[in-house]
């Protein structure tokens, strides 16, 4: 199950806190899948299969900071548990384009995921993290991460969504030894 983590509504689309969205709807189109509303659901879900594998698309319609109660509530639907989770998102402690498998661990200060170890009860679960860069100052923090990049940094950003796609992918054919190896660098490929 991957949950890309993103804010619902057309005018966070394209900002960097979207990122985790845009990989899910990546491998959506990529696979031929449509996420789509279940009635009194807060959540959008594709199921469908990769590599023979069963696969469930998620995108939360709740705002970042309440992430956690809808996996909770996807898990419930699906049958799924804690290891079947694959979470999606930005990361302000990578560099613009990076992308990077963690199999577990802390929020790192990121809201979405503080909300999804809380509701879970657990921090042991995987995510892949998009880098987006940190902004010139510290305070700027929440304006940065609900706007769009730009310039380079928006080809940069849009390379990475294909990437975690990619990687994504590869997690379900190869696992994630193979994903560390292959993604897990400071930088992106020039």
């Amino acid at each position: 199950m991957v949950f890309g983590l993103g804010n619902p509504g057309d005018r966070s689309a394209r900002t960097r806190h979207n990122v985790g969205f845009q990989v899910v709807d990546e491998i959506a189109g990529r696979l031929g899948l449509e996420p789509r509303r279940r009635l009194f659901r807060s959540y959008l879900i594709a199921k469908g299969r990769a590599d023979g594998r069963p696969l469930a698309l998620v995108k939360p319609l709740t705002f970042m900071n309440d992430s956690g109660r809808v996996v909770r509530e996807a898990l419930r639907e699906t049958g799924g548990d804690v290891p079947d989770v694959l979470v999606v998102c930005d990361s302000l402690d990578l560099s613009p384009g990076a992308v990077r498998l963690r199999p577990s661990g802390s929020a790192g200060g990121h809201k979405g995921l503080a909300s999804i170890i809380r509701h879970l009860g657990s921090d042991d679960f995987p995510r892949l993290l998009v880098g987006i860069g940190r902004p010139a100052h510290r305070g700027q923090v929440v304006e940065y991460v609900l706007d769009a990049p730009r310039g380079d940094e928006a080809s940069l950003v849009a390379a990475a969504v294909q990437r975690a796609a990619d990687a994504v992918l590869l997690l379900l054919r190869e696992g994630p030894a193979r994903v560390m190896n292959d993604y897990n660098r400071r930088e992106p490929p020039a």
